[in-house]
């Protein structure tokens, strides 16, 4: 269990730098977007995101 965690977090750490790696000018916009949000609206977006994420892992799991 542990290992399957600790690959899981390092393959969000590959996807997040291939995404800076491969498009900087949008994570900067999208950085700064996210930094006009309120925290209420940042905390129901990652809240969604991470449902989301847990809805699809148990999906692809069955």
């Amino acid at each position: 269990m542990a290992l399957e965690l600790v690959s899981a977090l390092c393959l969000v750490a590959v996807l997040e730098g291939l995404f800076l790696f491969v498009a900087p000018g949008g994570w900067k916009r999208a950085i700064e977007q996210m930094h006009a949000m309120p925290n209420r609206q940042l905390r129901v977006v990652g809240a969604v995101v991470a449902g989301l994420g847990l809805v699809s892992l148990w999906w692809v799991r069955q």
